[in-house]
This record gives C-alpha cells, structure tokens and sequence, in this order.
C-alpha cells in the first residue's frame, strides 16, 4: 500500500507538473518558434534597403527572419493578391483555365509585355494588372468579399470604389505572417476550394524545378504617399521538406529603383542559400 501512496503522489505531481509545462509553452510559442537570422540582415543593408526576410521551415514549425516586428507590420499586397484573385477566378468561373485568353483592346498599357494578348497563365507571371483588374470586376464586390472572408486572407476594404484597385492602394493590409499562413493552408489543402483550382494554381505559380527544389510564388509592388513596398512570397519544396516565404521591403532613400524588381527575389535566394535549402 505504501508504494502505491507513493506512485500515486508522483502521478498526481507529474499531471500538475505538465499542465504547467504546457500552459508555459503555449505562452512562449512565439518566442521558441521565431530564429533571428543576423545574415539577413546583412543581406538587407547589402541592398540598400530596408524590410524583413522571414522564412518559415513546415517539419520543424519554426521562423527564421532579421526583424519579427517588421514582419508583424501590414501593408499592401499588391501583386502577391493575385495568387488569392486568380483562386477565386477559378471557383466563381470568372475564368476557366490557366489558357483562358485575355484580349489587349489596342489601349497604350504602362508596361510593354502587357501590349498583347495572352492567356490566364501568361497574365499571372507578366504581373497584367488590367487583366487582374478585369478579372476582380467581373466577380463583383459581393463574391469578392464573400472568398476572402471564406479564405481568410489578410484586411481587404472592398466596395463599390474600389473593386480593381483595392490591393494596390488604400487601406487594405496583409502581414508576412498572414501571407505565409495563408499559402501554407493552400499548400497542405486545407483552403475551402476545389482540388481542379488547386491543382491549377499550383501549376501556375512555379518558377523555377530543378532536381534539387521547386520555387512557386508571385511577387508584388505598390506605391502609397510615395513610398515604395516590394513582395516576394512563396514556398520551396525540397526532397526532404517544405519552406514558405515571405519578403518585405522598402528601398532606402538613394536606392536605384531599377533594380527593385530584382531585389525582391534575390534577397530571398540568398537567404535560402544561407539556410542550405538551395543547394
């Protein structure tokens, strides 16, 4: 009877002991799961510029970045959103397939590439906004509002006003974080959307497969008060494991905004190459 007294008191001290574990973990999940990375940073005033790097490793559940709170900022998501409107395109039938055919009207268009006609697909990587302006019309301001609260995605303000430009300017937001998040749910099918959409999007958004990985993403640029916000999110898949990403910057005051573009994508190859993910 005594060393069952005994067992019992170290049971009962053992359950306490780890309900308290767990509760103290949960509170430090946070912090236990968020790696700064100094590298990144060097990365960062190499460019002449200034944001976050954040990288986020599925098998082991943890962050690696050089500023978490810059992470935890919202800004617009610009072109990176049209990974979200071409998934409801999809399911709303707005558009069929990635060869759907986007007519040019003959209209001068800011950027050259996009002087032409060409399919869904061709439009998601030469980053056409008047096709994805065209595209977020035609689904409306009730179906819009409709998917993104059914996606979860981000702070979106869409009206009326607003329809074709609410990613581009005003006071929609959406964090690194939050973009990681929502890409990890799409990449796991756990998005409330067909596997047909799916397996489209998936197709659409690689980049570069080579034998060592496969990089998918979309990147994004915008211009508020005349400050300058660059994108770059994606995920890369490995043999052994699965990264998301998403980059965030603004330039410094005398940055070259030629290279801008480039920046975005860089940033986030060196980083992976720093982490040994692209070998």
């Amino acid at each position: 009877m005594k060393k069952i007294y005994i067992l019992s008191i170290v049971i009962l001290v053992f359950s306490c002991t780890n309900k308290k574990t767990n509760s103290d973990k949960n509170q430090s999940a946070e912090i236990e799961g968020e790696v700064v990375v100094p590298e990144f940073q060097t990365f960062i005033d190499s460019a002449d510029v200034k944001g976050s790097i954040l990288i986020y490793d599925l098998k082991d559940d943890k962050y690696y970045s050089n500023n978490f709170t810059w992470a935890k900022k919202g800004n617009l998501p610009a072109s990176t959103f049209k990974i979200t409107n071409s998934i409801i395109a999809l399911e709303t039938g707005v558009v069929e397939n990635d060869s759907t055919l986007f007519k040019w009207n003959g209209e001068e268009r800011r950027l050259r590439i996009w002087e032409r006609d060409m399919i869904f697909k061709e439009a998601f990587h030469y980053s056409c906004v008047p096709c994805y302006q065209e595209v977020a019309r035609k689904i409306g301001v009730k179906r819009m509002n409709e998917y993104l609260d059914k996606l979860d995605y981000g702070k979106m303000e869409v009206d009326g006003t607003n329809i074709d430009m609410f990613w581009l300017e005003g006071e929609s937001q959406i964090n690194q974080y939050q973009q990681i998040e929502f890409l990890k749910r799409f990449y796991n099918s756990e998005l409330p959307i067909s596997q047909r959409t799916e397996a489209i999007m998936k197709k659409m958004m690689v980049i570069e497969e080579v034998e060592n990985y496969k990089i998918s993403g979309k990147t994004g640029w915008s211009i508020r008060n005349g400050n300058n916000n660059g994108w770059f999110v994606g995920f890369v898949e490995t043999k052994e494991n699965t990264y998301f990403f998403g980059t965030n910057i603004e330039p410094n005051q005398k940055f070259n905004m030629d290279m801008f573009p480039m920046i975005r994508k860089e940033l986030i190859f060196k980083a992976l190459k720093q982490m040994e993910i692209m070998k």
